[in-house]
C-alpha cells in the first residue's frame, strides 16, 4: 500500500510523509529542538511573581503595597534561645546578640524579646542586599549562630527564616531533584531494556522523550511572556514529558515490531502501526491536553504555568512520536532489534500470564466486576475524609534543623511567624489605629500584638502588622475587626490570609474544571470510538482510579502509615491544590491507557469479532506493553516521593499508585468484565447521532502487489 489515498488519518500520513523524507524528518527534529532551545536561551523564562500568584483581597493589597514606594526591606530573620534546663540564657542571648553585629551581611539587630512563658528569647535581625538573593549570604549568620550554640551546649540556640529557610531547603530540594533527573532517565531505560529485550529499541523511546521535555522547556520560555512560569513547572514537565513521551514511542514501536514478527513488510509494518497505535497516540494526546487546559480555568497563577508547561511537552512528545519515530524506524528497519541482551530478547510476547488471567476474568465478568469495584472501594473509602490544607511548616522535613527551629519559635512566639497585615489607603488616623490595639487586647488572645504600623513615604498607604494566634483567627481580624475600625475599604493580607483566598478561588473553580475535563473527554471518547456506552464507561473507570488515588493519600499521608519509611509527619490534611491538580494529570494520563486498549478491542471489533473475542484480543496483545509503560511511569513518579517536601511525596505517591491501579485493576480486571457483560451495548449509538465521523481502527487492508516505492521507505 503506497497510495496515499489508501492511507487515512493525519498519524498515518505522517508518517508515511516521515518515511519518505526520513533524512529531512530527522534532521527536521534535531533542528527544531536545538533552535529553540538555543533561542530560549536568548530570551529567557519570565518567572511569576507573589503577585502574579494572589487571590483576592490578600492580591489586592500586596499589589497595593507593591505600588506604593515602601522602602526595599531586608529579608528577616530570627534567632531563638530557649531553656532545655534550668540553665541561665541572658549570656547567650548577649553572646548571639554582639556576635551578630559584627557578623557579615547581619544588618539592623534589634534588642531580645522574651516570650510569655518566660522560657524563650528572640533575637530578630536582617540580611543586606536584595531579598530575593539573601539566601546566598546568609551563611556567615548561619555560622554564627552555630557557633554560639556550640559555646552553650545546655540551651537551644537556632535560627530561622525566609533566607535561611531557602537556603537550608532548598539545597535539599535542588540535590533530591538533581539526583531525581539522573535516576529517571536510567531507570526508564532499564525498565525498557528488560521490555524490549534490545538495545536500540529502549533507547530511542527515551532519546525520544528527553528531547521532546527539552525542546518543550525551550517553548517555555516563549509561552512565559503570556503566562509568567512558576519555578516548579520545569520539574512537572519533566515527570509528565517522560511518562507520555516513552508511553508514545513504546506503543508505536512495540505495534510495528508486532506486525513485522507477523510477516509484514516494513512498508505494511510502519503503516499499520501509524494508523493503528499512531492514531492512539493522537488521540490520547489531545485528550491530554484537553485535561491539562482545565488548569486554566482555576484562574491561578501556578496552575496556569503548569498548564501550559504540560500542554507544550505533550504536543511534543506526540509531534515527536508522529513524525521523527516512524522517520527512524524507517531507517532503521529490523535494526530495531539490534544489540539484543541474552535471556530478555524475546521474538513474541504471548504474554501468557495475562492471557490466562483475562481467561478467568472473562469466563466470571460478574464476579470480577464485583471484586474490582469492592477492591477500589476499599482503596477510595478514607478519601470521604479527605481533608485539605495550605503548606507549612509541618510539611518539610521533620529532621531538619530549620524545621525545628521554626516549631520552636512558632511555640513560644505564634504572632512572630506569619503575622497578619491590614493595608490602609490614604492618611493614617491615630485614633484609629488607638481603637484598633484596644479591639487587638480585646480579642481574648486570638489577635496578639504588638501592633506595628509602617507608612510608605509619600503617606498615602500604611501597613498596620497584628499577630494570629492561629488561622482560626483571620475571619474575626477580617470579617469583624477591621471593618468595625477601619471600614470596609481596608485589606487584610499575609500567609494565611493568602492562604483562604486562594482556597477560595479554588473552591470556586472545582465545579468548572472537573465539569470541563469531564465532558471533553466523554466527547472526545465519543467521537473516537462513535459509543455513547464506551464514554461512559471511560469517564467512570477514571473517576474509580482517581478516587482510590485519593483514599491512598489520605489513608497514608494524613492518617499517618509509612511515616518512617518516606520520612514525613502526618498532617491534618493533604495539601490544597493536590487534589484538583492530581485529577487532572491522571485523568489525563490514564487516558493514555484506555484510548489504546479501547483502540485495540474496536480495531478486532470492526474486523467481526464478538465483543467478547474483541476483548480478550485486544487486551491480550496489549497487556505487555501496558505493563511496561505502566511500570515506567510507576517508577519515575516514585522517584518523586524521596524529595523532602511533603507536596512532592503526595504527588509521586498518589500518581504512582493511581497508574499502578489503572495498569492493574481497571484495565486488566475491571474494563474486560464491564465490556463482556454488556456485550454489543458497548456500540450503541443514538440514531441521531450518526453523523458522527467514521473512524476506521482496523488495520488497511494488505497490498495485492508489491509495492514499488517499497525502497525508499525500507530499511
Amino acid at each position: 500500500m503506497t497510495s496515499r489515498g489508501n492511507v487515512k488519518g493525519i498519524a498515518a500520513r505522517a508518517a508515511l510523509w516521515s518515511a519518505r523524507h526520513r533524512t529531512l524528518a530527522i534532521l527536521g527534529w534535531i533542528a527544531f529542538v536545538i533552535g529553540v532551545t538555543v533561542l530560549a536561551g536568548q530570551f529567557q523564562t519570565i518567572e511569576a511573581t507573589g503577585a502574579d500568584q494572589g487571590h483576592g483581597d490578600s492580591k489586592k493589597a500586596d499589589q497595593i503595597i507593591d505600588g506604593a514606594g515602601f522602602p526595599e526591606q531586608p529579608a528577616g530573620e530570627m534567632v531563638i534561645v530557649q531553656n532545655r534546663s534550668s540553665s541561665d540564657r541572658a549570656a547567650a542571648v548577649a553572646d548571639v546578640t554582639a556576635a551578630l553585629k559584627k557578623t557579615a551581611n547581619v544588618v539592623d539587630v534589634q534588642p531580645a524579646i522574651q516570650s510569655p512563658d518566660g522560657r524563650s528569647s528572640l533575637v530578630t535581625f536582617g540580611i543586606s542586599g536584595d531579598p530575593a538573593t539573601a539566601s546566598e549570604r546568609v551563611g556567615p549568620p548561619l555560622d554564627t549562630v552555630a557557633s554560639v550554640q556550640a559555646a552553650h551546649p545546655d540551651l537551644y540556640v537556632a535560627q530561622g527564616g525566609d533566607a535561611s529557610g531557602d537556603k537550608l531547603i532548598g539545597e535539599d530540594l535542588d540535590k533530591g531533584l538533581h539526583t531525581l533527573s539522573l535516576l529517571s532517565i536510567p531507570v526508564t531505560l532499564g525498565i525498557l531494556l528488560i521490555a524490549f529485550g534490545a538495545v536500540v529499541a529502549a533507547f530511542l523511546p527515551v532519546l525520544l522523550a528527553v528531547m521532546a521535555v527539552v525542546a518543550a522547556i525551550g517553548l517555555l520560555a516563549f509561552a512565559s511572556r503570556f503566562a509568567p512560569a512558576v519555578d516548579t513547572t520545569m520539574h512537572v514537565m519533566l515527570l509528565v514529558g517522560l511518562a507520555v513521551g516513552v508511553d508514545y514511542c513504546l506503543f508505536y514501536i512495540r505495534r510495528e515490531r508486532d506486525e513485522r514478527r507477523n510477516g509484514a513488510d516494513p512498508h505494511r509494518a510502519l503503516v499499520i502501526a501509524a494508523q493503528t497505535s499512531g492514531r492512539s497516540i493522537w488521540v490520547s494526546g489531545l485528550t491530554v491536553i484537553v485535561a491539562m487546559a482545565g488548569m486554566f480555568l482555576t484562574l491561578d497563577a501556578t496552575f496556569t504555568s503548569f498548564a501550559v508547561g504540560t500542554i507544550l511537552v505533550v504536543a511534543t512528545a506526540v509531534l515527536g512520536s508522529l513524525t521523527v519515530l516512524p522517520a527512524l524506524l524507517s531507517a532503521l528497519g529490523d535494526k530495531v532489534d539490534a544489540i539484543k541482551i541474552p535471556g530478555l530478547y524475546r521474538k513474541r510476547s504471548d504474554g501468557r500470564v495475562w492471557n490466562a488471567f483475562l481467561g478467568l476474568v472473562l469466563a466470571k465478568p460478574l464476579i470480577s466486576a464485583v471484586l474490582a469495584v469492592a477492591a477500589l472501594g476499599a482503596l477510595a473509602w478514607p478519601a470521604l475524609d479527605l481533608r485539605t490544607k495550605g503548606e507549612g511548616i509541618e510539611d518539610l522535613p521533620p529532621d531538619a534543623a530549620i524545621v525545628q527551629a521554626y516549631k520552636a519559635v512558632e511555640e513560644a512566639f505564634p504572632s512572630s511567624i506569619s503575622p497578619a497585615e491590614v493595608v490602609l489607603q490614604g492618611r493614617v488616623d491615630q485614633r484609629k489605629i488607638t481603637e484598633f490595639e484596644k479591639a487587638v487586647g480585646a480579642s481574648d488572645g486570638r489577635l496578639a500584638g504588638p501592633v506595628e504600623v509602617k507608612v510608605n513615604p509619600a503617606g498615602t498607604v500604611a501597613v498596620v502588622s497584628v499577630g494570629l494566634a492561629d488561622k482560626d483567627a483571620l475571619p474575626l481580624l477580617r470579617e469583624d475587626v477591621v471593618p468595625a475600625v477601619f471600614g470596609p475599604s481596608a485589606l487584610v493580607t499575609g500567609e494565611a490570609a493568602g492562604e483562604a483566598d486562594f482556597n477560595a478561588r479554588l473552591n470556586a473553580s472545582l465545579p468548572w474544571v472537573f465539569g470541563f475535563v469531564l465532558g471533553l473527554a466523554f466527547l472526545l471518547l465519543l467521537v473516537s470510538f462513535r459509543s455513547v456506552v464506551v464514554a461512559i464507561t471511560g469517564v467512570v473507570l477514571n473517576l474509580l482510579s482517581v478516587a482510590a488515588a485519593y483514599g491512598m493519600l489520605v489513608f497514608v499521608f494524613q492518617y499517618g502509615h509509612f511515616e518512617s519509611l518516606l520520612d514525613f509527619h502526618a498532617a491534618d490534611g493533604i495539601i490544597n491544590w493536590m487534589p484538583l491538580f492530581l485529577f487532572i494529570i491522571l485523568f489525563g494520563l490514564s487516558m493514555d491507557y484506555h484510548v489504546f486498549v479501547l483502540s485495540r478491542i474496536r480495531e478486532g471489533h470492526d474486523r467481526g469479532l464478538t465483543t467478547r473475542q474483541a476483548v480478550r484480543e485486544g487486551i491480550g496483545r496489549t497487556a505487555g506493553v501496558i505493563t511496561s509503560a505502566a511500570v515506567v511511569m510507576v517508577a519515575v513518579f516514585a522517584l518523586f516521593a524521596t524529595l523532602p517536601l511533603a507536596s512532592t511525596k503526595q504527588l509521586g505517591i498518589g500518581l504512582a499508585a493511581a497508574v499502578l491501579l489503572d495498569a492493574t485493576i481497571i484495565r486488566a480486571v475491571l474494563l474486560p468484565a464491564v465490556m463482556a457483560l454488556l456485550g454489543e451495548k458497548n456500540w450503541w449509538l443514538p440514531r441521531w447521532l450518526g453523523w458522527l465521523p467514521q473512524i476506521a481502527h482496523e488495520p488497511p487492508p494488505a497490498p495485492e502487489a508489491p509495492a514499488p516505492s517499497r525502497e525508499l521507505i525500507s530499511a
